[in-house]
């Protein structure tokens, strides 16, 4: 048993839509430094290209709006311009809306639904042969979902269409599980907790009330997203099919009636 390059991702070919900042920039930079090669997209390109910047060589923007089908499609053609396989896939584009119960519109649950769900369908179709032409029997092709503990469990903010579409995102991963299995793709999820971004505001600018409910005693830093995709993305993670990891100091499993956004 070798397990010297288990969480190694060297010659691999990895895309990260919303990379530009927050949790998606996270992944691409632990990628990165298990010797991938990143694309990462995102719609407003001057932050996409400046992140790709920041990041190094080996990472490349493709800046995109993936909330259509005719963007998913456009996003994969740009990376066929670049690579005619792709090994990893994370779909972690997301939005989100929050308004009263009683003025919560329907473009509150258009635009969060589009991201959130329909993206990372369409988008993993449109690259299925890219995906497929990855594929090994020794090494399977990745899609990691980001999806979150809202879609598992209630916060307290009236988010409605937000937490309604990380929990079908969440089956949606294990749908594509069965079906994709069979084509060398295995597809899972990643539910963060608290991690401080521009969707997260609570723990970005609260973070040290948030951690006092937490059961880690902190919020989660780059290193605890990082790893997580990681292990999914290489070798360790082949044998995961179709799950959610939880991400989030216990604040699912070992949290004792507490409830806080993520």
């Amino acid at each position: 048993m070798d397990t010297t390059s288990l969480f190694r991702l060297d010659g691999r070919v990895a895309l990260v839509t919303g990379g530009s900042r927050g949790i998606g920039r996270m992944i691409a930079a632990g990628f990165l430094a298990q010797g991938a090669t990143v694309y990462i997209s995102s719609r407003k390109a001057d932050a996409c290209i400046a992140a790709a910047k920041e990041l190094g060589g080996k990472c490349v923007a493709l800046p995109q709006d993936v909330s259509t089908v005719a963007g998913c499609k456009a996003l994969a053609a740009q990376l066929a311009e670049h690579e005619n396989k792709l090994d990893v896939l994370v779909n972690n584009a997301g939005a989100a809306w929050g308004e009263p119960f009683e003025d919560f519109p329907e473009k509150g649950w258009d635009k969060v639904m589009d991201l959130n769900v329909k993206s990372p369908f369409f988008l993993t179709q449109a690259l299925h042969t890219a995906l497929k032409a990855a594929a090994r029997a020794d090494r399977p092709a990745k899609v990691i979902n980001i999806s979150s503990i809202d879609g598992i469990r209630l916060n307290p903010w009236e988010t409605y269409s937000y937490q309604a579409s990380k929990a079908a995102l969440i089956q949606l991963t294990k749908r594509m599980a069965a079906r994709l299995a069979g084509d060398g793709i295995h597809v899972t999820s990643i539910a963060p907790g608290a991690f401080a971004s521009e969707m997260n505001r609570a723990a970005r600018d609260h973070g040290d009330e948030v951690a006092r409910r937490i059961p880690a005693g902190r919020i989660g830093i780059a290193e605890d997203m990082a790893g997580a995709a990681i292990y999914l993305a290489a070798r360790a993670g082949d044998y995961v099919v179709g799950t959610t990891i939880t991400v989030d100091g216990g604040l699912v499993n070992a949290a004792l009636g507490t409830s806080i956004d993520a």
